[in-house]
């Protein structure tokens, strides 16, 4: 039964720890591609006695700047636009007796928004550079947004007012992976923004990546947009795949390290328990071996064996039980286990260890028995 709790402790240790890896693994593998492959760009900002102020304004050709480095797909601007109580309406003919509807949002992007957050046009199209150039009025409803204003086509060539200002819609737009606001606003170029409703800046830049150039697009497109004064924008970018699968797995082993670890300390008290009974039940034996010339340390040496042996063997069983269990685990879950060849080892030697531990303080009662004392009491 000692045996059995030190199998369990070991056990639980090499299961908390090879599930830990293998699920950290795992989640790595099925980790979000988007936000793996986003950099998103705003300008600092700083406390102000009207609240926070930006500190810099992001350039109007930030995305060409961008899309320069090497890592970077496409990059789009985006600013929400103040319609100072103006509303967005369709066109038709208004009838009064038709529920009141709630204005959309206005947005301003540039050409390369749709890219950068992986929207796709259901039909229509997105505006292009030479709309932003112009300052076309022109707009592309998000699907939701086209919904509440009752437009579900544009060969037509549909228009929404922008308070009285005609805007031609071109496009409706779905599946926006990023920028999740653009499905419920009417989006307009920038320039056009820029022009008409005079847009004094961008909000953000939206940047898509390939995968793993998060830290060097990280570093280099603050530089990019203003060499003299990099550190004044803010860069949220993804981390490498390699860091964050060693944070998981060490926020996994956090918390099931300290289950393994009660599970063998337990392990360890019954070892204790037992040779400690053992010293007890084996009182007149000490006593002989005493008395036929065997020295205090050969004595303590006798117990502490036995207890590296008894912790020795459920490390040993323990690891076995633990591996298998992990490959099972696994196995169950279709996933590909992970495993350090030495954990196995480790945990074998653990189990001599705490046996040894457990085995100090009844070796040392035994060493104490005198033989006198001993043999007064009976074999």
């Amino acid at each position: 039964m000692t045996i059995v709790s030190t199998v369990l402790g070991i056990a639980s240790l090499v299961v908390t720890i090879g599930v830990a890896q293998t699920a950290a693994a795992q989640i790595a593998s099925q980790f979000d591609a988007v936000a793996a492959t986003q950099v998103v760009i705003a300008p600092g900002t700083q406390d102000s006695a009207v609240g926070e102020v930006a500190v810099v304004r992001l350039p109007w050709d930030a995305a060409d700047r961008v899309e320069r480095l090497a890592g970077v797909e496409d990059a789009g601007l985006v600013a929400s636009v103040d319609l100072a109580g103006a509303e967005i309406t369709a066109v038709p003919v208004h009838d009064p007796a038709a529920p009141a509807v709630a204005s959309p949002e206005l947005v301003a992007a540039s050409a390369g928004l749709l890219d950068a957050v992986r929207g796709h046009v259901v039909t229509g199209r997105w505006f292009d550079a030479g709309h932003d150039a112009r300052g076309d009025r022109v707009a592309v409803l998000g699907e939701r947004a086209a919904e509440r204003l009752g437009i579900d086509r544009v060969d037509s060539q549909p228009s929404i007012l922008v308070g009285d200002v005609p805007y031609t819609v071109i496009g409706i737009v779905a599946g926006v992976e990023r920028r999740q606001d653009i499905l419920d606003a009417a989006v307009i170029p920038m320039g056009t923004a820029r022009f008409e409703l005079d847009l004094a800046a961008a909000e953000e830049l939206q940047v898509r990546i390939a995968v793993g150039a998060g830290p060097v697009v990280g570093r280099q497109a603050p530089i990019a947009l203003d060499p003299n004064a990099p550190e004044q924008f803010d860069v949220a970018a993804p981390r490498s795949g390699s860091q964050l699968q060693e944070d998981v797995a060490a926020d996994v082993n956090l918390v099931f390290l300290v289950l393994g670890a009660l599970a063998l300390v337990a392990g360890g008290l019954g070892i204790a328990n037992l040779t400690m009974a053992s010293v007890t039940e084996r009182t007149g034996e000490i006593g002989l071996r005493r008395a036929f010339g065997a020295s205090r340390g050969q004595i303590g040496a006798q117990f502490m064996l036995e207890s590296v042996i008894v912790g020795l063997l459920g490390g040993l069983i323990g690891a076995s039980v633990g591996t298998a269990s992990i490959v099972g685990i696994a196995i169950a879950q279709g996933w590909t286990p992970v495993l350090d060849p030495l954990l196995a080892v480790a945990a074998a030697s653990l189990g001599a260890v705490v046996g040894a531990g457990a085995g100090v303080l009844p070796a040392r009662r035994a060493t104490r028995v005198e033989p006198v004392d001993a043999l007064r009491g009976g074999l």
